[in-house]
């Protein structure tokens, strides 16, 4: 039984909800139960819960914290209960994209039962991070597919360079960005979601 956990992250717009559904698809193709496990801070904020309703942005972090660490062994324990040979768990962001939206002192207090970030890393397998649309295809920029997505073009950018710089020492992070067309760039990230796996997609050597 092989059972491979990553985390699909990245920018606000960056193509994230298609790549997921790319994903259970082209690996449900190759024989694997793909297991998502949904993003907290959306699945927070658009129940009513969020950095604005609670008594402080911190506060909140806490709860999705809590959230999130639940989740994702629940989660965990259940594909090990399973029978499928070839198990990829993929998570809608990570334990890391907390620290985007924190201080540094914040981030320690909230991950204060860790002992490092590299006990935070060796969670997941890999992490695939999606460029958003707002660095290299600004065109394309939308706040109209997420309800719980308020940043601008500027703030989405930054938060980008955040989240991409919490997870860069990870050993296996891959950065997804925008230099060719969207279906290129989905491309780019089943092929390197595939080579981690070991896996030959159709068409490919």
């Amino acid at each position: 039984m092989s059972i491979k956990k990553i985390v699909v992250t990245g920018g606000p717009c960056a193509g994230k909800t298609t790549a997921l559904n790319l994903i259970a698809e082209t690996f449900a193709q190759l024989g694997y139960r793909v297991i998502f496990i949904p993003e907290t801070a959306t699945e927070l904020i658009s129940s009513g819960i969020a950095p604005w309703t609670c008594c402080s942005p911190f506060a909140y972090q806490v709860y999705q914290v809590r959230l999130q660490l639940a989740k994702e062994k629940i989660y965990g324990e259940a594909a090990e209960s399973m029978k499928d040979e070839k198990i990829l768990i993929v998570c809608d962001r990570g334990m890391m994209d907390n620290k985007a939206y924190v201080t540094p002192e914040e981030f320690r207090d909230l991950m204060e039962s860790f002992s490092s970030e590299e006990e935070i890393y060796s969670a997941y397998d890999a992490v695939f991070h999606l460029v958003t649309a707002a660095k290299g295809a600004v065109e394309f920029y939308t706040l109209g597919n997420n309800n719980a997505r308020t940043e601008t073009v500027e703030e989405a950018a930054l938060l980008d360079d955040k989240v991409a710089e919490a997870w860069r020492r990870h050993p296996h992070f891959r950065l997804i960005d925008n230099r060719s067309d969207f279906e290129h760039k989905m491309k780019y990230l089943l092929s390197e979601i595939a080579l981690f796996l070991g896996e030959s997609l159709t068409g490919e050597e």
